[in-house]
């Protein structure tokens, strides 16, 4: 059924809604008030949050990415720091993990060929990881060949699968 202009009027709709008896009228006019509050506060409302949380974790990102950027150079040059004390990497790997509160999470290790390791973490705090990698680069000279971090379907969680060599 096509609807033109003259077709429907205010007119035909009071009409109709005169037809109606006392309750229809009532449930049609609650309807009329409710379906733009449930609108409002059903959709646009959470939506309206969930971008507004979304934009402040993207601005505290780009703030990260930007600071990282900063002191890359600074990194880049600085002297890389020597392989503890004669200590083998998988006993350098496996205290600084615990002292990192990482060890639950790992979930295997294997030689990679010459003074390297191959590690798997399962549910482990993404900035516990970050942290565990920076101070094994900083005081130990161990750093990452290969990573793969994925989410572990909790926020903040990750399983990574990484390759660190010493020196």
């Amino acid at each position: 059924m096509k609807l033109s202009r003259e077709s429907f009027s205010f007119d035909a709709l009071e009409q109709r809604l005169a037809q109606l008896s006392t309750r229809e009228r009532r449930i049609v006019q609650l309807g009329a008030v409710l379906a733009p509050v449930l609108l409002v506060f059903g959709i646009l409302l959470p939506l309206d949050h969930s971008v507004a949380q979304t934009h402040e974790r993207l601005l505290k990102k780009r703030t990260d990415l930007e600071w990282m950027q900063s002191v890359a150079g600074e990194l880049a040059v600085a002297p890389r720091a020597p392989s503890g004390g004669g200590e083998s990497l998988l006993v350098i790997v496996d205290r600084s993990a615990r002292e990192s509160g990482l060890a639950g999470a790992l979930a295997g290790s294997e030689p990679a060929g010459p003074a390297a390791i191959s590690l798997r973490l399962q549910k482990a705090p993404f900035d516990a990881l970050v942290g565990w990698l920076a101070r094994l680069s900083q005081q130990n000279g161990i750093r990452v060949d290969s990573a793969t971090i994925d989410g572990a379907g909790t926020p903040g969680l990750v399983n990574a699968a990484l390759v660190l060599h010493a020196g």
